[in-house]
């Protein structure tokens, strides 16, 4: 039984996701700091954070829309780490493989929202 958003996997994925984006934008040049630099972490961490919102909110309706957030989120960063690899801040694989995470955690938010929709 999921008794606290951290024992969800969806959540757990997100979060060392969110994890992995701030590692990698470490190395990032300071003319960054308030550009791709943040923009890119506070999406990563925005996806970890609305998943943990929705757990709380009570409504079906209110939990898809955190939920929707998040994968919006989501969709956001992997905009921001292809950018970041075409202007060859950061190796094609690493960014390849993030994005492919990321679209297995928006499949996962996907199924969550879907099996909400149909209880409501």
């Amino acid at each position: 039984m999921i008794k606290s958003f951290r024992d969800m996997s969806v959540w757990q994925n997100s979060f060392q996701l969110s994890i992995s984006v701030f590692n990698l934008t470490k190395g990032l040049p300071r003319s960054e700091d308030y550009a791709l630099t943040s923009q890119i972490r506070r999406s990563s961490n925005s996806v970890s954070a609305n998943i943990a919102e929705a757990f709380g909110r009570r409504t079906s309706k209110d939990k898809i829309y955190f939920y929707t957030v998040s994968r919006g989120s989501a969709y956001e960063t992997q905009n921001h780490l292809l950018y970041g690899e075409g202007v060859e801040y950061f190796d094609k694989e690493q960014i390849n493989q993030l994005v492919d995470q990321y679209d297995n955690l928006i499949h996962e938010l996907n199924r969550i929202t879907n099996k909400l929709e149909r209880k409501s």
